[in-house]
């Protein structure tokens, strides 16, 4: 749990024969009138008809876009996405401040704010993937075997961090996402979703972390091995990022919660777009 909050902030700055039939007619030879009644050749029957062409099958439509995003033109071109690290982390900082250096890590950041994004919504988050430091700290329980529990100065650990996400200027930090946002398509397209949308997927991993419940206190854990585990099933069955939600604490998750309705509202519009 090292990531949490961190991981949070990840998603906040932003990423389809014809056949020929022949008839053969034949002659009969005349018999002699006197020897035979003529007896007429019966009708040459008509052609078998073929059977009916079967309808071309159509390429299956393109998803439609749900929240479609306007990019910002750029006074100069974008880098190649593999060549963006540089580009994106300056633009981050001049949102951010420059105390975030140390927090944000660099290498394929779009890539891997892209990943992150995607895996919020997942049962399972891989830690390689995060783009952000680990926060400081142990994280800290409370009691052992059936009373084991988060502690309650676990939230602590999370505060200053909290206040740095609520100073952050959620419209200066769209902008940039706009801004950039070819690049975290792209980087979507190359994760494996050649129809997909980026910021269709960025919308439904912030409103399954908006729909984070927040549990009783104090929250029960196990410890099966060497990691916890939350004691209740159905909490432990949430995603992951709804995991993080309760484990950083009911009071961090509500402001939390705020930033993100905050963001939603700049990158989130109902249109059903079509694909360009």
């Amino acid at each position: 749990m090292k990531r949490s909050v961190w991981v949070i902030v990840a998603l906040i700055l932003l990423g389809v024969g014809t056949a020929a039939y022949f008839q053969l007619n034949h002659k009969a030879e005349p018999l002699p009138v006197a020897q035979h009644a003529i007896v007429p050749q019966p009708p040459t029957p008509p052609p078998p008809t073929p059977p009916p062409l079967a309808a071309p099958l159509q390429p299956a439509a393109e998803p439609a876009i749900v929240h479609p995003l306007v990019s910002v033109p750029t006074a100069t071109p974008l880098p190649a996405l593999e060549r963006s690290d540089a580009a994106i982390v300056n633009a981050l900082l001049g949102v951010l401040g420059k105390q975030w250096k140390a927090i944000l890590l660099p290498e394929a950041l779009i890539h891997n704010i892209v990943a992150t994004v995607d895996n919020l919504p997942r049962p399972y988050l891989p830690a390689k993937i995060v783009p952000l430091a680990r926060v400081p700290g142990a994280f800290i329980t409370s009691g052992e075997g059936e009373e084991l529990a988060i502690g309650a100065p676990n939230g602590e650990r999370y505060a200053a961090h909290i206040r740095l996400i609520e100073a952050v200027d959620g419209a200066r930090l769209v902008a940039v996402y706009r801004q950039f946002y070819p690049l975290f398509q792209r980087a979507y397209v190359e994760l494996g979703y050649p129809t997909g949308y980026f910021n269709d997927r960025l919308i439904e991993a912030i409103d399954d972390l908006l729909a984070a419940p927040t549990p009783d206190q104090p929250i029960r854990l196990v410890q099966p091995k060497v990691l916890y585990r939350l004691a209740d099933a159905q909490l432990e069955s949430r995603s992951a990022g709804q995991r993080i939600m309760i484990r950083m604490g009911s009071e961090n998750a509500a402001r939390l919660k705020e930033k993100l309705r905050e963001i939603r509202q700049q990158v989130a519009l109902s249109g059903g777009a079509s694909r360009p």
